[in-house]
């Protein structure tokens, strides 16, 4: 049976809404709750809805009312269901860190088929978030697509405002991780020109504040905002200023010679950020991305948070695990198939699994915790330094790696990212991760804490792997001692924290 994804009272159909898109992603999934809080009925239209099974329950029993609902741009049948009887659209979609070829067609077509429907639809208005610069021969293909989608929704019927922001400064986003990565982990920086290009970072809240404001004014409606906050600075600035924060001393020289692909795969190796991400936002730093006018101010004058405030805010976020989104939420490209393991066959059909079963005394609430723990600071129980190696060669050809690590040392959600892993299912019973490493197939990892009676309790540890080619079998069986010692390692010890944990 499939899982009921409406939340709070029975939706009213016939009452007007705000369909959100990209609620999974870093901006969505901050703008969802506010906008409930205010008390709008809100729609989230997502390729994968049982990933927001659960979010902002707190939020609709005292606000507004949610509906989560299957949609996808690339799909133009699914976009009617999500946009009949809403008044107001967001469009938060796009395609940075893909690493596909054709994106920007992929980008043109979903622009196209969303405008197209939310006309037929009777959509009253679009509120767009797009990319802050201006169109000239250093433009990059992230932002010219950015631009290219504004100009598409806006040659819909359906009036249009389009925000262009540059660095969003906030806890978890892939800006401000990379400049918190790169300025704590080096004291001495050769850098390359582009962190002397000037640019206008703007806060999240200030974001959030301006999409918020641009609901019930018709006056930004047809108009192109650029929105910035109130400080213009070089990207060499913004190490200084957050080292300064950080009681930190760092020397930055500037040589010509590293360009920003090259920079993209050094940033990829030092920080979290893959370059898949990297490359697109070292990209946009080639040219100056400053507001060209104050119509944002003038039409909706929102209070702006200075970047050293603005900071200052996001490292106490960080630091009290306040992260209620990270750049790592969003799930790019094509939606991986859900494992589901009551459906497996029992042997063959080229299915391996390796399991592990730990019997203990430790209590069901204790396994639980042990297992919520996995990845991140705490490592994986057993053999970190091989995990690390692992996530080292991910990175050399490409991967995430393991400095993702996860949004928060012990909850979890569905579509959270754990080094490595994503998570694909998470009941109290049970955590089920697939793999997002450059492996010659499809792997999981599944924890399940199995009830006995007269207090005993069994841990049983699961990887399936689906080798996919004759590469996929050499792979598995090449590495087959080692993941011997590696998966028995882990529930073992995994069961002994359980056991003996304060």
């Amino acid at each position: 049976m499939e899982p009921d994804y409406c939340a709070g009272s029975q939706h009213n159909m016939n009452e007007r809404q705000i369909l959100v898109t990209g609620a999974t992603g870093y901006v969505g999934g901050r703008l969802v709750p506010l906008l409930l809080h205010k008390g709008f009925n809100v729609r989230c239209m997502v390729r994968e809805p049982r990933r927001l099974t659960g979010r902002w329950n707190g939020e609709v029993q005292r606000s507004g009312q949610l509906e989560v609902i299957y949609g996808d741009v690339l799909q133009p049948a699914s976009l009617t269901a999500s946009l009949t009887n809403v008044d107001t659209a967001f469009y938060l979609i796009h395609s940075m860190g893909d690493g596909q070829k054709g994106f920007l067609e992929r980008e043109k077509q979903s622009a196209i088929a969303f405008a197209k429907a939310a006309e037929e639809c009777g959509v009253k208005h679009i509120i767009y978030l797009g990319g802050l610069g201006k169109k000239d021969g250093l433009t990059s293909a992230h932002l010219e697509s950015r631009h290219l989608t504004g100009d598409l929704l806006r040659a819909g019927t359906v009036p249009v405002t389009e925000f262009r922001a540059a660095m969003i400064v906030g806890a978890g986003s892939a800006s401000f991780e990379m400049l918190r990565h790169l300025t704590e982990k080096l004291p001495i920086m050769v850098c390359p020109r582009w962190i002397k290009t000037r640019t206008q970072p703007i806060f999240i809240e200030d974001v959030l504040s301006y999409l918020i404001a641009a609901i019930a004014s018709q006056k930004s409606e047809g108009h192109v905002l650029d929105i910035g906050g109130p400080d213009i600075l070089m990207y060499r600035d913004m190490m200084q200023v957050y080292a300064d924060i950080r009681g930190l001393k760092r020397f930055i020289f500037t040589v010509p010679v590293l360009t920003p692909r090259l920079s993209s795969y050094w940033i990829n190796m030092v920080t979290p950020i893959p370059s898949s991400i990297a490359s697109p936002l070292v990209e946009g730093l080639r040219s100056e991305t400053i507001c060209e006018n104050d119509d944002a101010q003038r039409l909706l004058p929102v209070p702006l948070t200075s970047f050293r405030a603005s900071v200052e805010q996001a490292l106490r976020e960080t630091d009290d695990l306040q992260i209620p989104t990270h750049w790592t939420g969003a799930v790019r490209g094509e939606i991986p198939r859900l494992l589901d393991t009551s459906h497996l066959p029992a042997g063959g059909h080229g299915l391996i699994r390796d399991v592990q079963e730990v019997k203990t005394r430790a209590s069901v609430g204790r396994l639980q915790r042990a297992i919520s723990r996995v990845g991140g600071r705490v490592g994986w129980y057993y053999g970190n330094w091989l995990w690390e190696i692992r996530g080292a060669l991910d990175k050399l050809i490409g991967g995430v790696g393991v400095r993702r690590g996860r949004r928060h040392p012990e909850e979890i959600v569905i579509g959270d990212a754990i080094d490595f892993w994503r998570v694909e299912d998470c009941r109290p019973n049970r955590l089920l991760l697939r793999a997002e490493m450059k492996v010659p197939g499809r792997a999981w990892l599944e924890f399940c804490v199995r009830e006995e009676s007269e207090g005993n309790n069994t841990l049983v540890q699961t990887a399936y792997y689906f080798p996919g080619s004759i590469w996929g079998y050499i792979y598995w069986y090449a590495l087959l001692p080692l993941h011997y010692f590696v998966f028995s390692g882990m529930a073992n010890k995994l069961v002994y924290w359980a056991e003996h944990a304060e």
